[in-house]
């Protein structure tokens, strides 16, 4: 396995991981109202960029590296502020949001390196 293979599917795993994770915490194990919240449709943005993040396009990778800092500033605000289990499924989100970015810039990176060296080849 590659590290670009690798940094994909850990960005694919990060992003799932988010988006159940904040349908979960929503809907059942911490809503802000008893039955749900209406914060589960933030769920629904993260869907946005996974088809791009699954079939490993480039410009997807780049654009939802800047996407995601509003998940994790939310998981910040929400972490110092909030308490129980809302704050560590708060934390949690800060770490799925910091492994995402993190995959996504080194896949991208992996990228460049292999187009540089494929164009010194030729």
């Amino acid at each position: 396995m590659t590290s670009r293979s690798l940094f994909h599917y850990g960005a694919i795993a990060s992003l799932i991981a988010l988006i159940l994770l904040s349908l979960a915490w929503e809907l059942l194990l911490a809503p802000l109202r008893p039955g749900g919240s209406f914060l589960a449709l933030k769920a629904v943005v993260l869907l946005l960029p996974l088809m791009g993040i699954l079939k490993g396009r480039v410009y997807t990778y780049q654009w939802s590296s800047m996407f995601i800092l509003a998940f994790f500033t939310e998981g910040v605000m929400r972490g110092w502020g909030d308490s129980g289990l809302s704050q560590r499924l708060a934390w949690l989100e800060v770490a799925l949001t910091v492994a995402f970015f993190a995959c996504v810039v080194l896949f991208v990176r992996s990228v460049r390196i292999e187009n540089t060296r494929a164009a010194a080849r030729r």
